[in-house]
């Protein structure tokens, strides 16, 4: 290169408009992690995947129930004793008389019942998350910052509903109120926020000793202000971890009580009251049984899956991982590039073999 060409880049770079050097914040880095994971980037991200568990794909199918019901004429709730059940009044199998995943003990459609199951479960699922979510950084918060008296107490309490069985209150709740979408809610909520609020309790502990703590507090910063501007943020990552991995806990929750009869009752369809009548035919209706319990692993473990992606993305070593991860795919590349043709495939014109 001519020094005439060296000027000339030179002068073009001087002329160039200034452009700023944006740094990213803790959520895109946690987002660039995230849509890196082979198998959380695949629930999480935008980019569909369907080779993969998708827990979106679950969340669609439940807000399009009432669409796939109509497309197939099948309610919910409506039985078919003519073309739902055979000769000796069982249920039929999957693909017959129309019934993609055949027919329940009375003859309705499985696979719709299914769905609207999905809207409960998820419902109650991403609800009691949120109310136990909100209820756990409340409590945790309050008790690890202004500690003595108030956090003694608190935290009594939240090892007390931690050890208090959670099938006990739910039988009295059932019993006093009878069994009801609302006392779902209620009873997995009220067993969902204790162990966050631990969590939030020990962190705060920690990040209140912290010095811009000390420092926001010799400038007459209130506690308030500490609480929520200083402290409250530097607890997302944790909470918003805790918060996934709690839906597949409170999905299962509901489904449990359901199937035990303090849930959701019949004709209103859910995964653990469809369970809980399959159980006397799964001798001669393999479908009622295993179709449900399929949907409910698929949907527990795509939410443990992101959750434990977000878990990793939020990791600052998962970027070197996945550096490193980059650096020896490139490295070898570039090996398998210089390392020329295979034994069997021809050599480029002009080379000679070796021993000639």
């Amino acid at each position: 290169m001519s020094v005439t060409e060296v000027e000339f880049q030179v002068a073009t770079m001087k002329g160039a408009p200034e452009q700023a050097v944006e740094g990213r914040s803790q959520w895109q880095l946690t987002w660039r992690r995230l849509r890196s994971d082979k198998v959380a980037g695949s629930i999480a991200s935008l980019i569909p995947s369907p080779s993969r568990l998708n827990a979106r794909v679950m969340i669609g199918l439940a807000l399009a129930a009432p669409a796939i019901a109509a497309l197939v004429h099948h309610p919910p709730n409506v039985a078919y004793p003519n073309t739902g059940e055979n000769a000796v009044g069982q249920p039929v199998g999957p693909g017959t008389n129309g019934f993609w995943l055949g027919t329940d003990d009375t003859g309705r459609d499985l696979m719709v019942r299914i769905l609207y199951g999905a809207r409960i479960s998820l419902f109650v699922g991403l609800v009691t998350t949120a109310i136990g979510t909100v209820a756990g950084v409340a409590v945790g918060l309050t008790a690890g910052f202004f500690g003595g008296v108030v956090d003694t107490v608190l935290a009594r309490f939240t090892d007390a509903v931690l050890a208090f069985p959670y099938v006990v209150l739910a039988l009295a709740l059932a019993v006093l109120f009878g069994p009801s979408l609302t006392v779902i809610i209620g009873v997995i909520s009220f067993f969902s926020w204790a162990g966050i609020s631990r969590i939030v309790r020990g962190q705060t502990l920690s990040l209140k000793e912290k010095e811009y703590i000390e420092a926001a507090r010799s400038l007459g910063a209130s506690p308030v202000r500490i609480m929520f501007i200083d402290i409250l943020p530097n607890l997302l990552a944790p909470v918003l971890v805790l918060a996934t991995l709690y839906i597949p806990n409170a999905v299962v929750f509901e489904a449990t009580l359901s199937y035990l009869g303090l849930g959701i009752q019949p004709p209103t369809a859910s995964w653990g009251n469809i369970l809980a009548s399959a159980q006397d035919f799964y001798q001669v209706a393999w479908w009622y049984t295993v179709f449900p319990a399929l949907v409910l692993l698929i949907t527990t473990l795509a939410f443990n899956l992101l959750g434990d992606g977000i878990r990793d993305a939020m990791d600052p070593a998962t970027e070197r991982l996945l550096a490193a991860r980059r650096h020896r795919k490139r490295r070898v590349r570039r090996s398998g590039e210089a390392a020329g043709p295979g034994p069997g495939e021809p050599q480029a014109d002009g080379a000679r073999p070796a021993g000639s």
